[in-house]
């Protein structure tokens, strides 16, 4: 594992999540692995503006509410570095890990286009009405990115519906 940006380059991205299902890790770099290039796996504080970013993976992060304690170097969650390790180390796909600050579909671009990202991998939302309101008031993160960069993004369902059932944000049919 390396924090250094270039050892990701022209590899895949994958943005991750603290309690995401690991199957959008294990995708990605099962991707990666076929393709035989690193995996980048991207954590984003939308809490926080990017200040500046450093080439060792160091970012300098403010919050936007002035009340949240101004930590200024934002470091990648323990626990969640700790998920990734126990996915990822024995497969032999070299990764590296990255915190971002800011927008989610725009801060995973950037990083994109910074190490020459071949694909973005993201999970879907999650199920249920607290998902279906985040992404009402957000926009879902996978859109945002197929619409605003030019690399295929893949996006691994975590909760699929089968063909007849509603999706959870789809109102009932008329009767």
């Amino acid at each position: 594992m390396t924090g250094n940006e270039s050892a990701g380059r022209g590899g895949i991205l994958v943005a991750v999540v603290p309690g995401q299902p690991v199957v959008v890790l294990e995708q990605a770099a099962r991707l990666a692995d076929d393709l035989d290039v690193p995996l980048v796996c991207a954590t984003v504080d939308p809490n926080r503006y990017l200040v500046s970013s450093y080439v060792d993976g160091t970012v300098v992060a403010l919050p936007y509410d002035p009340d949240l304690p101004e930590v200024e170097d934002e470091t990648f969650d323990p626990g969640l570095a700790e998920q990734i390790r126990g996915v990822l180390d024995g497969r032999g796909v070299p990764y590296s890990l990255q915190q971002l600050a800011g927008d989610p579909a725009w801060s995973l671009a950037r990083l994109a286009d910074d190490i020459d990202a071949r694909y973005i991998v993201v999970g879907t939302r999650e199920a249920g009405l607290r998902g279906s309101l985040r992404e009402f008031f957000n926009g879902s993160v996978a859109v945002h990115l197929a619409h605003r960069q030019h690399r295929p993004v893949i996006v691994v369902p975590l909760a699929p519906v089968a063909g007849g059932q509603r999706l959870p944000w789809e109102e009932p049919p008329l009767s």
